[in-house]
């Protein structure tokens, strides 16, 4: 029991290691993007209707690192600002699907054939969702209020963003954005390296070889993984594990692509705005297309006799141990916000010392 619990934490510790070098660069990379991409911008590209504007609004979303709740205030202003109901979608789901941060993590955990996969899919899903609710979604914008439904404070990333956007010089604005981009995500993270690192312990390499492919396997883990609900980048470790585990490929795409799309509070929202059809058409394309894509994806490994396992964790020979370990006292440092405040009070009374007891601001 012991031996087991400290080999737990030992995959756990690897794992949290070994992605937070690329996690702070993902993170660095979404603020600057956040900064540099104004909701206004978003607004001038999102207009017009049909699968043009679907289209841009899928690709524009996805390099964006907002969850599923933090992408509904942006999303909202959007449409209400002339974004068709379409591309407001299309943006509602691409946006969490995937972002910067989670594709450096795909590619480091599982490769560059899994991480190509998984942009690839989530435009895809992006794309035949909007078309879908674009279709059938009937009446007029809704009068219910950007901000209700959103899961709770810590999840309204894309208002928090989009306002620290907008103050001061272009770094200090990135450092603001990025600790509230942490702070979004910043549990689901934890949580999501310790399944995996649970996983890893507890679930042999290929045992689920068998029972984790073809269909129905893709279809237990769409329906588990919507309402599950796990942001892009924490269900990255737990889809490495699954990978290692035995699930197939697609089977794990359709895990990845399901899971961070969308949430209860994005469901609430969709049906306040555009109602009960077009919520049917949104979960009914999701499940629908990323089950397309798990099977492709399958499909295509087979064909071409690729093992995507074999990739697994190839990018993590780049960092020393140093620059790893101390990557990840940072980054856990800056999730847990006490300690975050503590080391900063620390730095602060460092540098009131230095000046010789005279404040800062003298």
């Amino acid at each position: 029991m012991i031996a087991t619990a400290i080999e737990a934490g030992t995959n756990i510790l690897d794992i949290t290691v070994a992605v937070a070098p690329w996690l702070l660069i993902g993170l660095a990379l979404g603020a600057v993007v956040q900064v540099l991409v104004p909701t206004d911008r978003l607004r001038q590209w999102l207009g017009g209707q049909g699968i043009g504007a679907v289209s841009r609004a899928a690709v524009i979303g996805a390099p964006l690192p907002l969850c599923s709740c933090g992408a509904i205030p942006t999303a909202l202003s959007l449409h209400r600002n002339g974004a068709s109901r379409g591309a407001s979608t299309a943006f509602l789901v691409g946006t969490p699907g995937i972002g910067i941060d989670s594709v450096v993590l795909t590619w480091v955990l599982m490769g560059p054939f899994m991480a190509g996969s998984r942009v690839v899919g989530a435009v895809a899903t992006a794309i035949a969702t909007g078309l879908a609710v674009e279709r059938v979604a009937p009446g007029p914008v809704g009068p219910a209020s950007q901000r209700d439904g959103c899961c709770d404070a810590g999840c309204d990333g894309g208002a928090a963003a989009e306002e620290s956007a907008a103050k001061g010089g272009p770094l200090r604005r990135m450092g603001r954005v990025m600790l509230e981009l942490i702070d979004d995500i910043g549990t689901w993270v934890v949580i999501g390296l310790i399944l995996a690192g649970l996983m890893l312990t507890f679930v042999p390499p290929g045992s689920l070889a068998t029972w984790g492919s073809g269909l129905l396997a893709m279809a237990v883990l769409a329906l588990v993984g919507i309402p599950l609900y796990i942001c892009a980048t924490a269900a990255t470790p737990v889809a490495a594990a699954m990978l290692i585990a035995g699930v197939s490929p697609g089977a794990v795409l359709v895990f990845l692509i399901a899971g961070p799309v969308t949430s209860l509070a994005t469901l609430l929202v969709l049906r306040r705005e555009l109602g009960t059809a077009a919520v049917t058409a949104y979960l009914g394309s999701i499940v629908a297309a990323a089950l397309a894509v798990g099977l492709l994806i399958d499909g295509v490994v087979s064909l071409g006799g690729l093992e995507p396992t074999a990739m697994v964790g190839a990018a993590r020979e780049v960092w020393p141990d140093w620059i790893e370990r101390t990557a990840a006292g940072v980054m856990l440092t800056l999730i847990f916000a006490p300690a975050r405040r503590a080391v900063w009070r620390a730095a602060h009374w460092a540098w009131f010392v230095a000046r010789g007891g005279r404040s800062a601001r003298a």
